[in-house]
């Protein structure tokens, strides 16, 4: 299930926490934007990187024991040298990109992200009745309003033919054609952990409380929700 999913929900965990950790208080337009159609048997998602991590995860359990070629990078601000195997590194203003192509099994990828949930995974591969692509580079830092045009939705395309999976995504109409739909995060309060002096344990569990307006046009239809979340 992806983070948008589990806010609405209420199934607020780390994974949901972690979206927001490098968010300052204000409004952030075009975020956690989706366009999604449905393609003959099957359905294409194109996303913003928001979504990246959690498909990669979706994706990897698909694939399970069995193995398949995985392309692209992981980025991370540590030193992963020792940690995976890759066959380049670039690095710019203290972010590394550790470029990948090797096979893997879904198994471990997954035991990648459990080990790193900081670390951002920008692969592709194919599991099961899913194909993932995705934009083998960082992505763009969390900024305030700004001025800019309406987001892409063009770091993340997903084929899959998984009606359960593509509802998680457009969860107003399960029988849809075209859906377009993006959010605004508004942080109102940033709430430190009580008890914790640590200044970088409280950067890391500190919590962003606000709300999430979920713009959508489906089959043409305009709809509006409106959610709080802390998380």
């Amino acid at each position: 299930m992806n983070f948008i999913k589990k806010i609405f929900d209420g199934k607020i965990d780390e994974g949901v926490h972690l979206q927001f950790q490098k968010f300052s208080k204000g409004e952030f337009l075009n975020r956690a934007v989706i366009e999604a159609r449905k393609t003959g048997k099957g359905y294409s998602i194109k996303t913003s990187a928001e979504f990246v991590n959690g498909l990669v995860r979706i994706v990897a359990e698909k694939l399970g024991e069995e193995r398949a070629r995985v392309t692209g990078a992981v980025v991370s601000t540590s030193d992963l040298t020792g940690e995976l195997e890759f066959h380049d590194k670039k690095q710019f203003q203290g972010v590394k990109r550790y470029l990948i192509d090797k096979e893997m099994s879904g198994k471990e990828i997954i035991e990648l992200l459990d080990k790193f949930p900081k670390t951002f995974f920008a692969l592709s591969f194919e599991g099961g009745d899913s194909i993932l692509k995705t934009k083998p580079k960082a992505p763009k830092s969390a900024k305030a309003k700004s001025k800019d045009k309406k987001a892409k939705p063009d770091f993340c395309r997903l084929k899959t033919t998984d009606k359960e999976l593509v509802n998680s995504f457009v969860f107003e109409k399960p029988d849809f054609k075209k859906a377009e739909i993006t959010h605004t995060f508004f942080i109102d309060k940033i709430i430190p952990p009580e008890g914790e002096s640590d200044f970088v344990k409280i950067r890391e569990m500190a919590k962003r409380s606000g709300k999430i307006v979920r713009e959508a046009l489906i089959d043409e239809v305009e709809m509006k929700k409106e959610f709080e979340f802390e998380a």
